[in-house]
């Protein structure tokens, strides 16, 4: 049995269904990021783990354990918040000795468990600050070192960089992860990010409308999108009309129209070639340059596709230019229509 077990949870307000029959199964020292856009349910999902909201239906099984109905103190799992709830009155060392001092735990093994895991999120210069006198980074620090001070079964991370600015998000994406391998411990993390969760998880588990879609591994997840809205909202995707052709293989269908499959086409795996070489032939519309690589717009007769290209260091392709796309069919990928509505 997995370490934390979902088994057909459900959350119902009214006559809305927020969260429907999910499950899931995280084993112990697993990374696993619950993904999808507002509403989706992934929050919900967390509270009702974290037992900040009670459950509809279902069962959620701790090591073996049954916490459904459990009081949130009782489940003893580590919770970072989205705003990191800080005592702005107490210390970097007193917020992170709060719980412990509630758990009557004795002061000289405080003193030692805190100097320990401000060490682990490279705090311990900080310990006598208030969090006014922190920045967004550190304070961030602060919070995951409260939660694992307690040295929780679980921890439960409620979109914790959302409140970073983009280079901070990324910074602090990776010092996640440092800490939860250092540390070995099962994360569950809620994020809207796509990139945020397939940088730092071990499994993605996509959600929509309440329902679970996709749970893979990040590069399976990517790679093998199952269906339009997985293709498009995890990273982006050119959605191309196609059919099988006489062997089987899917084909994008070049005469335009609608064919019988729904092709995802990611743009990396697009080459930009010579006029009148390649699959299909277009004019570059739009660039974006992103530093590491380039972002265009390409007009077709299939329509607007997107390609991006590395940066090799030389001149950008100019808007008018005529260019020819092509790829290799083993990239199509052929996706389920979406058995899910908003």
């Amino acid at each position: 049995m997995a370490f934390l077990q979902l088994n057909a949870l459900s959350k119902r307000y009214g006559a809305v269904d927020a969260v429907v029959a999910t499950d899931l199964a995280v084993e112990k020292g697993e990374f696993v990021s619950l993904l999808g856009p507002s509403g989706c349910g992934k929050t919900t999902t967390l509270q009702m783990i974290a037992g900040f909201v009670d459950v509809s239906g279902g069962q959620i099984l701790l090591d073996g354990r049954d916490i459904t109905h459990a009081k949130p103190a009782s489940r003893g799992l580590g919770v970072v918040f989205q705003s990191y709830a800080l005592f702005p009155h107490m210390t970097v060392r007193d917020n992170v000795a709060f719980g412990l001092k509630m758990r009557k735990v004795p002061a000289t093994e405080i003193a030692g468990k805190v100097k320990t895991v401000l060490e682990l999120v490279r705090l311990s210069q900080h310990a006598e600050r208030y969090p006014r006198e922190l920045s967004g980074g550190q304070r961030q620090r602060v919070a995951l070192a409260r939660a694992l001070v307690i040295e929780p079964p679980v921890l439960l991370l409620d979109e914790p960089l959302s409140n970073l600015d983009a280079n901070l998000r990324e910074e602090m994406q990776f010092e996640i992860r440092r800490i939860q391998c250092a540390v070995g411990i099962t994360t569950l993390m809620v994020t809207h990010d796509q990139a945020e969760a397939l940088s730092i998880s071990d499994r993605v588990v996509v959600m929509q409308a309440g329902r679970v879609t996709q749970i893979d591994a990040p590069y399976k997840l990517y790679e093998h999108p199952r269906t339009r809205f997985i293709s498009d909202f995890v990273g982006k995707a050119n959605l191309l009309a196609g059919d099988y052709d006489e062997s089987g293989i899917p084909q994008v269908r070049h005469t335009g129209g609608e064919g019988a499959l729904t092709l995802s086409l990611r743009p990396e795996k697009i080459s930009l070639v010579d006029a009148g070489s390649g699959r299909l032939q277009g004019e570059v519309i739009n660039r974006y340059f992103f530093g590491s690589q380039w972002l265009y717009h390409v007009n077709t007769a299939l329509g607007e596709i997107t390609v991006v290209r590395s940066n090799d260091g030389n001149a950008p392709l100019r808007c008018g230019t005529a260019v020819g796309l092509d790829w290799q069919a083993s990239l199509l990928r052929v996706l389920a229509a979406d058995e899910v509505r908003a």
